[in-house]
């Protein structure tokens, strides 16, 4: 059997006449940046998000960049974030000239631990942006109580999590912004990069849609530099349709990993831990194994699809060594880099093929 750690074939297939047609409509359109079909997705993307602005952008890594600039982050100043999380997070603020300043991840669920968020705090500190790992939200609310103690901005990286809640709040409505991320991968993909900011502010609102489009407003006039940031029609249209069916989608994930869960009880194999009061959607489905590269090696040969996320922490990354860190500094996301593990979690998987993964895995371990 062989079994992807991921399938986006299998999805396009189920939906290939819905896409198509919106495909069309936008080429008859000929409106490819932002226009009607973008329009349309931010209404009901707001709407899925519970968010009263949903802003598209040209990428998750975009989203979070703009959403940097429109706090004025600038050179110098500080921003609070994780080591363990894709290149972006990190990425951006340094990119707009501040310095990320890294916490340690809770070793629960693998999301900064709060507990070291303060006393990294000086008077530099302009943000903190959570991540939300692998479709679980962070502890948003001792997050946001640090933060407002400090007078501090919150971005939220929800580039892995839409649809993801904490008791009963969806992520990207805890912070002053949300960022997600339209990468073909993510649970809801689209057929290139895209992103999207979302805000409960008018005011911030009001600054993203200005600072995605060069900074103009009105057309050709420019009070801020801005970027080109807009996300292209096709994505919209190609969103619109998916988004009717994501809830569906993250619930067959969670069906996947409760399934996940009970074959793995009892092993060697430590499964994904969610917090109470949160509902994950399982972006990855990311297990912590002993002999994690050996193991993966086995699943090849057996057929079956897995990857790392992530190998290397950022703080020890080789374009951060300018930052001081050293190995040891970070000693949990430094051990889950060299332990985790994740295994196909797609929604068009059958329970035949998540009972031969975990075969795999656990004959691995002389489990049978």
């Amino acid at each position: 059997m062989q079994i992807p750690i991921l399938d986006l074939k299998a999805q396009y297939a189920t939906i290939r006449d819905e896409v198509t047609r919106a495909i069309s409509a936008v080429c008859e359109s000929q409106a490819f940046a932002l226009g009607p079909a973008v329009a349309e997705f931010e209404q009901n993307v707001a709407a899925y998000c519970e968010s009263k602005h949903a802003i598209g952008v040209s990428s998750g890594t975009d989203a979070l960049l703009v959403c940097l600039m429109a706090l004025g982050v600038k050179p110098g100043d500080e921003v609070i974030t994780t080591p363990f999380t894709f290149f972006a997070t990190a990425g951006c603020i340094v990119r707009v000239g501040a310095r990320p300043v890294f916490v340690d991840v809770d070793p629960e669920s693998y999301n900064i631990d709060p507990a070291g968020i303060e006393a990294k705090i000086s008077k530099k500190t302009r943000a903190i942006i959570p991540v939300h790992l692998f479709g679980q939200l962070a502890r948003m609310k001792a997050i946001t109580d640090i933060a407002r103690r400090h007078n501090l901005a919150v971005i939220e990286d929800a580039a892995q999590a839409i649809g993801a809640s904490q008791d009963g709040v969806k992520a990207g409505n805890f912070g002053d912004y949300g960022c997600f991320s339209f990468y073909p991968t993510k649970n809801l993909g689209g057929f290139g990069d895209g992103g999207l900011v979302t805000t409960n502010s008018d005011a911030l609102a009001g600054d993203i849609r200005i600072l995605r489009d060069h900074g103009q407003n009105p057309r050709y006039f420019y009070k801020v530099i801005g970027g080109n940031f807009r996300l292209d029609s096709i994505q919209g249209a190609v969103l619109n349709v998916k988004l009717k069916y994501l809830e569906s989608w993250n619930a067959k994930r969670r069906q996947h990993a409760a399934l996940y869960d009970r074959l793995f009880a009892g092993s060697p194999v430590r499964t994904p831990q969610i917090d109470a009061g949160n509902v994950g959607i399982y972006h990855q489905y990311t297990v912590t194994v002993p002999d994690r590269d050996a193991l993966q090696k086995y699943l090849v040969e057996n057929g079956v699809g897995s990857a790392v996320f992530y190998p290397k922490p950022l703080h020890l990354q080789d374009c951060f060594r300018g930052l001081g860190y050293r190995e040891g500094d970070m000693p949990v996301a430094e051990r889950l880099c060299g332990e985790v593990l994740s295994l196909p979690i797609y929604p068009e998987l059958q329970p035949d093929q998540i009972e031969y993964v975990a075969t795999t895995v656990l004959k691995f371990y002389g489990i049978s």
